[in-house]
């Protein structure tokens, strides 16, 4: 098998506008298409990150919380490219987003820090 990158990464949340203005206001994604399916009682909101990789944003009524505490199997996190993570790091506390101190990758020697959405779902941005 052959890829070529990233399609797109699915995240469930449980306030669909808060949300939607996290993804969209806050780490800035572009809105591509949104949907409500009335069969479902559910948004899915596709939002641009680049040319080839979007996030699907969908909700749900009554979804179960995210088990992170200790760290549950499966995916673990999402990682953003940023060109200077300082910047990124003034600019997300300006809209009180909580973010870890900045460490380096002791492997690439590139810097690095998490903070959450509003699920809590763990998001790094990585310096590159």
């Amino acid at each position: 098998m052959k890829t070529s990158g990233i399609h797109h990464i699915a995240i469930i949340c449980s306030n669909y506008e808060q949300s939607k203005k996290f993804y969209v206001n806050v780490l800035g994604f572009a809105i591509i298409k949104e949907t409500f399916r009335a069969e479902r009682n559910s948004y899915k909101l596709d939002l641009r990150i680049n040319e080839q990789t979007q996030i699907e944003l969908f909700s749900f009524p009554n979804t179960p919380k995210r088990l992170s505490n200790p760290e549950a199997c499966g995916l673990r996190h999402l990682a953003f490219c940023v060109e200077n993570i300082e910047e990124t790091v003034a600019y997300l506390k300006l809209h009180n987003i909580e973010i870890e101190n900045i460490r380096t990758d002791e492997i690439t020697g590139k810097k690095f820090t998490f903070f959450q959405d509003p699920d809590n779902l763990p998001l790094e941005i990585y310096e590159v």
